[in-house]
C-alpha cells in the first residue's frame, strides 16, 4: 500500500451526528473509501435511514443514539465502540447547534448550551478517542467540522455560534500540537454554507428573509451553496494515509469564501 493512499479499508471510524447532512455524507464517502463505521446522533428516524442507506456499501454500521452534550452519553458512545470493533482509528466531531440573539441580548443558558454541544462535546470525544488511539499506538486522524464562522464574523445574531467554531478551531490546533507525538492528526473542515436539509428547512421557512440569499452568494466566489457530498472528500483525504503529513489545518471546503476580501465582489460593475 503507497503512502498516498486513499483507502480506509480495515480502518474504524465514529462520526458524530452521521445521520444527517454533512455527518450522513462523510459516513458514507469513508464507507465507500473501505471503513467500518459508527454513527451517533439524537435522532432515531435518521439514525435508521442511515443505516438502512449505507448497507449498500457492505462495510459494518453500528448506529447509537446519542447526545454528546452529555458527558456520561459520551462514555457510553465509546463502550459501545469498544464492544463492535475494539479499536478506533478516525473520530468526526460534526455535531453542534445554533442560538441567534443580538449580543447585548444572549441568554447566558443558551450561550452555555451551544459550547456544550459544540466545542466542549468535540474535547470530550478527541479525549475518549485520543486515549484510544494513544494506547493502540498506531495513531489516527480526528476531524472537526468546524466554519466559516470560526474564521470571519457573520453578525447577524451568530456570537455564540461564531465563538463556538473559533474555539473548535484552536482545540484544533492545541491537539495536533500535543498528540503528533503518538502519530494522532487533528485537522478541521470549514464548510461554508450547505444545502442540507435543515438548510433547506430554514430557506423555505416563513421567517427567512430572501435577501439573505444574496448575502451568501455574494461572499461566495463559486456562486452557490455547498453540497453535503462534498465535504466527504475533504474528510476522506484527511483520514487517510494520503494525509500522512497534514496536521493542524484548517480546511477552508468553502467555495473560495475566505479568500474573498470583504470590501471585495466576485462580479464586475456595469459602469
Amino acid at each position: 500500500m503507497t503512502s498516498y493512499s486513499f483507502d480506509l479499508t480495515s480502518k474504524v471510524a465514529l462520526i458524530t451526528g452521521g445521520a444527517q447532512g454533512i455527518g450522513k455524507a462523510i459516513a458514507r464517502g469513508m464507507a465507500e473509501a473501505g471503513a467500518d463505521i459508527v454513527i451517533c446522533d439524537i435522532n432515531e428516524l435518521a439514525l435508521a435511514e442511515a443505516k438502512h442507506d449505507l448497507a449498500e456499501t457492505g462495510r459494518r454500521i453500528v448506529t447509537t443514539n446519542t447526545n454528546v452534550g452529555d458527558p456520561s452519553a459520551v462514555a457510553a458512545l465509546f463502550a459501545t465502540l469498544d464492544l463492535a470493533f475494539g479499536r478506533i482509528d478516525i473520530l468526526v466531531n460534526n455535531v453542534g447547534t445554533v442560538k441567534r440573539h443580538r449580543p447585548e441580548d444572549h441568554p447566558l443558558d443558551e450561550w452555555n448550551e451551544v459550547l456544550s454541544i459544540g466545542v466542549t462535546a468535540s474535547l470530550l470525544c478527541a479525549q475518549e478517542a485520543g486515549r484510544r488511539m494513544i494506547s493502540q499506538g498506531h495513531g489516527g486522524s480526528i476531524i472537526n467540522i468546524m466554519s466559516i464562522a470560526g474564521a470571519s464574523a457573520l453578525g447577524r445574531g451568530n456570537l455564540s455560534h461564531s465563538m463556538n467554531k473559533g474555539a473548535v478551531g484552536m482545540l484544533t490546533k492545541e491537539l495536533a500540537v500535543e498528540w503528533a507525538k503518538y502519530g494522532i492528526r487533528v485537522n478541521a473542515i470549514l464548510p461554508c454554507q450547505v444545502l442540507t436539509e435543515g438548510f433547506q428547512s430554514w430557506l423555505d421557512s416563513p421567517g427567512f428573509d430572501p435577501k439573505l440569499m444574496d448575502a451568501f452568494l455574494r461572499g461566495i466566489p463559486m456562486n452557490r451553496l455547498a453540497a453535503p457530498e462534498e465535504m466527504a472528500g475533504p474528510a476522506v483525504f484527511l483520514a487517510s494515509d494520503a494525509a500522512a503529513m497534514v496536521t493542524g489545518v484548517l480546511l477552508p471546503v468553502d467555495g473560495g469564501n475566505l479568500a474573498l476580501n470583504a470590501g471585495g465582489s466576485h462580479t464586475w460593475t456595469t459602469a
